[in-house]
């Protein structure tokens, strides 16, 4: 990455910034400001936002105005996601958040070391580039996306690392919907301790 972003995290490669509904796992309903960050390495080929993998196309952008950004709607959680959030130190840009009494969410795939104060982390694990230890027993979501059968075998191995108290989900890939949902369902009824996540703001039409 040719962006210098500072290791303070007072600067950060700002995709986009947005208020809208959370669509999906454990705060699925809620309003939420979300904040994208730019650059990924993971690499997913499913991936619905590929124009977040370069950082260098995304504007450096303070956190102080994120956060006053953040500030000027209702809702009071801020969804952090990317990307890959966690390439980046988030622990300036969260202790800002947090000071004005607005909630920290972030969706990671664990692969980068885990840093920022957070009310909910989302664990969502990639098999193109592994979750670093530990990650999964702070995790208050697993959330499995599903593209083909293997990824249940997969979503178990990472079940038996995260905490007892963890929420599981699995999610059907946007794209292989129709086949993998029936194959979600039978599994969630014959594994009840996994709940089924669906993107629901594409059903809402929002972003």
């Amino acid at each position: 990455m040719s962006h210098q972003v500072p290791e303070d995290g007072t600067l950060l490669p700002l995709m986009e910034e947005f208020y809208t509904i959370q669509g999906e796992g454990y705060n699925t309903g809620k309003a939420a400001y979300f904040i994208r960050l730019g650059g990924c390495d993971v690499g997913c080929h499913w991936c619905d936002v590929k124009e977040s993998w370069n950082a260098d196309i995304h504007p450096l952008t303070h956190a102080d105005q994120i956060v006053a950004n953040a500030e000027k709607y209702p809702g009071k959680a801020v969804v952090i996601t990317g990307g890959e959030p966690l390439i980046y130190n988030l622990d300036y840009l969260t202790s800002q958040l947090q000071s004005r009494g607005i909630k920290t969410f972030i969706e990671t795939s664990g692969a980068y070391p885990l840093s920022g104060t957070w009310d909910w982390i989302c664990l969502s694990p990639k098999k193109f580039k592994a979750p670093l230890p530990g990650i999964g027993s702070v995790a208050g979501e697993l959330k499995v996306i599903v593209f083909n059968k293997s990824d249940f075998e997969f979503a178990e191995k990472y079940a038996e690392l995260v905490s007892p108290e963890c929420k599981l989900y699995l999610q059907p890939e946007w794209s292989k919907a129709k086949e993998v949902t029936p194959l979600i369902i039978d599994y969630v009824m014959a594994h009840p301790k996994w709940e089924i996540s669906l993107q629901t703001h594409k059903f809402l039409n929002i972003p």
